[in-house]
């Protein structure tokens, strides 16, 4: 169902079926869709809560007929995550697509969130099925396991998956260690066991800075 044209352009077919997407990412389809506007906090009464409480910002549609529609945003480059019941988290502005069976939802973030201006939540994409997210420069997929932990800036963060627990470290980020940021700064640290995806270009925040 979902195929890469390059490395930034996501094309979808579908015969009758369905696809979530990023609001507006849609640059061309064949045959015939339908489309409609979806919100990015979750579904049903539990996700409108969410969006209410974290401002949730994403917009997603979902497009749905048969035929070929192709997506793109950007420029990024694209990466597919297959989904084997098992749950991502991805930043909501790294997310470009998923299978219409796929569960959306959003996932209390803590500190890193509030601190980049993002919001307290990220988005979740949990089920069977395939999922699109998008990076700035070509993602690369780092393991984590209890031997090795990772540690991530959070401007270069882009989505992880497993059985992994997220903290913290405020003090210092690799830009404030070499005299390029100022303020109280954090890093993400990773432990147990799966992937974190991340992009080879910060993300035009305030870099971990507080």
């Amino acid at each position: 169902m979902f195929r890469l044209q390059g490395s930034k352009v996501l094309a979808v077919d579908m015969t009758g079926d369905a696809v979530k997407a990023k609001n507006g990412s849609m640059v061309a389809y064949d045959g015939e869709m339908a489309f409609k506007k979806l919100s990015g906090g979750g579904e049903g009464i539990r996700g409108m809560v969410t969006r209410r409480i974290t401002g949730e910002q994403m917009t997603v549609m979902e497009v749905k007929g048969h035929g070929t529609c192709w997506f793109a945003d950007r420029a990024s480059e694209i990466n597919l995550v297959g989904l084997q019941g098992d749950k991502l988290y991805v930043e909501s502005s790294n997310f470009l697509a998923a299978e219409a069976g796929l569960r959306t939802g959003t996932s209390f973030t803590g500190t890193r969130g509030a601190s980049q201006g993002n919001g307290l939540f990220t988005t979740t994409i949990e089920g069977h099925g395939q999922a699109a997210i998008m990076s700035d420069g070509p993602a690369v997929v780092l393991r984590v396991s209890a031997q090795y932990p990772l540690t991530v800036d959070p401007g270069a963060y882009v989505a992880h998956q497993g059985n992994l627990r997220q903290s913290f470290q405020s003090g210092v980020t690799f830009r404030t260690l070499f005299g390029e940021g100022g303020g109280e700064a954090f890093q993400i640290r990773f432990e147990g066991d799966g992937l974190v995806y991340v992009q080879p270009s910060e993300r035009n925040t305030i870099a971990g800075d507080v």
